[in-house]
């Protein structure tokens, strides 16, 4: 892969992570704590339980990137699917910033040519774009339940995270202007 593709990758799938961050991020800061933990059934899994597993995931797949197994030994997953009297905002807030720090500080580290060396997920090798796909995927996944879950528990207090419905046409015409002024769009 030439480089400045490879460095391209890189930045987007740092850009897309970051988006994917502050979107779970957004719709969490609408909540109240207790809000945090629950369910729409006995067999759904509350925000606190999906930010539970996604830095447990993010702890094994990104800690020692490069040179050691995604799945750790240490990684009890099926606990990632527990909560006690422990867990709270301030205890999954933590996790939440350590999951990611782990995840953006394993990419920023990666130079072009590492997108395409191997690492392995549990005993099956993957290339560095191949391994990052995967996680950018998961990660959508569980931010879209975190943001349905929000957004249906707000109900009508919620407050749109994207275009507001009904309101397409004046973002495009807003876009179309900018773009008409050679000005670049917003991140």
């Amino acid at each position: 892969m030439p480089a400045d593709v490879a460095a391209q990758y890189l930045d987007e799938a740092h850009r897309q992570m970051r988006g994917h961050k502050r979107l779970a991020e957004g719709a969490m800061a609408q909540l109240k704590d207790h809000e945090l933990f629950l369910t729409l059934d006995a067999e759904s899994n509350s925000i606190a339980i999906i930010v539970k597993h996604m830095a447990g995931n993010m702890r094994s797949r990104f800690t020692n990137f490069l040179t050691s197994d995604g799945e750790k030994p240490d990684r009890h997953r099926d606990q990632e699917f527990e909560l006690d009297a422990t867990s709270t905002r301030a205890t999954l807030t933590t996790l939440w910033e350590e999951g990611w720090g782990r995840v953006f500080a394993a990419i920023e580290s990666l130079k072009p040519e590492d997108v395409t060396r191997t690492v392995t997920i549990r005993g099956e090798p993957h290339t560095v774009l191949q391994a990052i796909n995967r996680q950018i995927a998961h990660y959508a996944y569980h931010t879209g339940q975190i943001v349905f879950l929000a957004k249906h528990i707000r109900s009508s207090k919620w407050r749109t995270l994207s275009i507001p419905r009904g309101g397409s046409e004046e973002v495009n015409a807003k876009l179309s202007k900018t773009f008409e002024k050679g000005l670049p769009k917003d991140k």
